[in-house]
């Protein structure tokens, strides 16, 4: 047995057998996207789980063909292909082949980006990505970060440095007046800002940094789901006079629903002006800091404290790549901690790179290497070309909604989403739109035609395209507005004289 077990093990003696068995898998991959013609299977979890649930995870295969064969059945069949042009539905892009190369590399390899000895070269990797990025937003030249899980991630940290700065400042102040103050009387106090069209990972870091539930205020947004800059003001003067510490404003540069990008110049005004951490999760409009032609939409973002940036949503990288960037890399030190046997203080005073040193995480796999090949063989202009299309699209996309009299469209996207909803005519069948878009939704997923997401609009039901595929033509965007329609329209037909009958007793 274990002879077997070493036979499976990468190393010098087993270089074949990895060759083959990736080339193998490369191919089956390879032959599924070539003769994918929808993204999705329409697959629901009570078939599904059966399945995979029957498998003997005691009796292993041996063959690597028959195990593939196998992943066949249970995971490549019905995966959801995001490389589809009628996949519309979350911040999930395609991928690039140069990233790709990149993940192949990565995980044989193994590096841990934690430390130098456990790393080297791809510890400098990292951080010449994170110069660069930083130098891309213009936050300075004493900026630094690290890279992440995700946005989700990314914000936490970035807020778990937020809270630890407003503490040190309001210690200093009491230690100043002579007084001293203690953590559990002052994290009750704090409070931060943000859109109400933000994301809820800003809830979730909240909870995880000890604050309580009222923590997080939800600032006003207008029409287009930007943050109100007066609605803000009002907000940082009510926690003044409370007696209440605004420890972070979190503005959006392209919201989950709407792609809208809060007005990051004004906000940074009300920062400077109120002594707050500015965060700015650009999650998903960090596109733009690579885009040939719309740079200019992220102004303001250069005066950030923090950044949240996902290469995985709009650079086109597989999950995961994200990072979060600091104007003041001293910060991070409110993520330091020392470990005798993995990265003991000396080696900070040695100035040996330990990337541990700045990250929440301990193991991290060599994501940036991704990135890095990426800009070494396509180069950003090309990457900012690609989120400049499908922006392009969705752009087209709303113009295709606004004069069709089936939808209601919301807002226009600064980005490349679009949120509208089938409109059933005037009169009774009104009253079934949102259950209508939610069986246009489900239906169509059904069908594996094509994917969808839906969210709420000021509590009513819409549905949502999220256009990150540079393939995705406007043909096919109106080609899946039919199959919404033919779906939500059948609806509406069956349900309206029953329901009809019943509202006239």
């Amino acid at each position: 047995m274990s002879f077997q077990g070493r036979s499976h093990l990468f190393n010098d003696r087993n270089v074949d057998h990895y060759r083959r068995s990736l080339t193998d898998g490369v191919e089956r991959v390879a032959t599924r996207i070539a003769r994918t013609e929808r993204p999705f299977s329409g697959v629901t979890p009570d078939r599904l789980a059966p399945e995979i649930a029957g498998i003997d995870l005691e009796r292993p295969l041996s063959d690597p063909a028959a195990a593939l064969d196998e992943l066949e059945s249970v995971y490549l069949r019905d995966a959801v292909y995001f490389h589809h042009p009628r996949y519309l539905a979350h911040l999930n892009c395609p991928v690039v082949i140069p990233a790709l190369l990149g993940e192949a590399v990565l995980t044989a390899v193994n590096s841990s980006l934690d430390t130098w000895d456990q790393s080297a070269g791809g510890t400098l990797i990292e951080r010449r990505l994170i110069d660069w990025t930083a130098g891309r937003i213009g936050l300075g030249e004493d900026a630094d970060g690290v890279f992440t899980s995700g946005g989700s991630q990314s914000n936490f940290q970035a807020l778990l440095l937020a809270r630890e700065e407003a503490f040190a400042k309001a210690a200093a102040a009491a230690a100043y007046a002579g007084d001293t103050l203690s953590k559990h009387d002052f994290l009750p106090r704090l409070r931060i800002l943000a859109s109400e069209a933000g994301h809820f990972s800003v809830q979730k870091s909240a909870k995880m940094l000890g604050l309580g539930t009222d923590a997080v205020i939800a600032v006003e947004t207008d029409q287009d789901r930007r943050m109100r800059p007066a609605a803000l003001a009002r907000e940082l003067e009510r926690c003044r006079t409370e007696d209440l510490v605004v420890m972070a404003v979190v503005a959006t540069a392209g919201t989950t629903d709407f792609g809208s990008i809060d007005p990051l110049p004004r906000i940074a005004d009300l920062c400077s002006w109120a002594g707050v951490w500015f965060h700015v999760d650009a999650a998903y409009g960090c596109g733009l800091l690579a885009s040939p032609t719309r740079r200019h939409l992220l102004d303001g973002i250069e005066r950030a404290d923090s950044v949240t940036v996902d290469f995985h949503k709009s650079f086109f990288q597989p999950v995961s790549s994200s990072a979060v960037l600091v104007r003041d890399g001293s910060v991070l030190r409110h993520a330091t901690y020392y470990a005798d046997y993995l990265n003991p203080a000396r080696m900070a005073e040695q100035r040996i790179p330990n990337q541990v040193d700045k990250s929440i995480q301990t193991t991290r796999r060599f994501d940036a290497l991704k990135l890095w090949l990426t800009l070494r063989i396509m180069g950003a202009d090309a990457i900012g070309s690609l989120f400049d299309e499908v922006v392009d699209r969705a752009a087209q996309a709303y113009d295709l909604l606004a004069d069709d009299p089936r939808f209601e469209v919301v807002t226009k996207s600064q980005l490349s989403t679009v949120v509208f909803r089938y409109l059933p005519p005037a009169g009774p069948e009104r009253e079934l739109a949102d259950d209508a878009n939610l069986h246009a939704r489900e239906a169509i997923a059904a069908s594996g035609d094509a994917v969808v997401a839906g969210t709420k609009v000021d509590g009513r039901h819409y549905l949502k395209f999220t256009l990150l595929n540079p393939e995705t033509s406007l043909d096919d965007i109106a080609h899946v507005l039919e199959l919404l329609a033919e779906h939500a329209g059948r609806f509406v037909d069956e349900k309206s004289d029953p329901e009809l009958r019943r509202k006239a007793g």
